[in-house]
């Protein structure tokens, strides 16, 4: 399971750091286009808000993508750790009824010998 929660926890940070790469690097080239470009002033708010909307839907995507990634990856730890408990909880069963068993044939023994007394 512990190699679970850290896969997990390697994806969620590849995931984010991606997602902040993309962020820095969309706003970066945004800003070096508006310093580069020479047009009108109207025309560069057009832009801008082009590159906003593009820059705001990519995100979105990729945010959406992260928590979808990580709604999988919950499910899958769920499963697995629902996984060990049964098989857990089925040791214990066995390791009770072993210990049933042997009182028991203790106790027999044990009437047996008050019996023979």
């Amino acid at each position: 399971m512990d190699n679970h929660s850290q896969e997990h926890e390697t994806g969620a940070r590849n995931t984010w750091s991606f997602s902040a790469g993309l962020l820095i690097g969309g706003l970066a080239g945004a800003g070096a286009m508006l310093l580069l470009a020479p047009q009108s002033g109207k025309k560069s708010r057009a832009q801008i808000q082009r590159k906003s909307i593009e820059l705001r839907n990519q995100a979105a995507e990729t945010v959406e993508g992260a928590v979808a990634q990580s709604r999988v990856k919950a499910r899958q730890i769920t499963a697995d750790v629902h996984e060990q408990a049964q098989a857990l909880q089925q040791r214990g069963q066995n390791m009770l009824d072993e210990q049933k068993e042997r009182l028991s044939t203790v106790v027999e023994a044990g009437k047996t010998a008050v019996q023979d007394s």
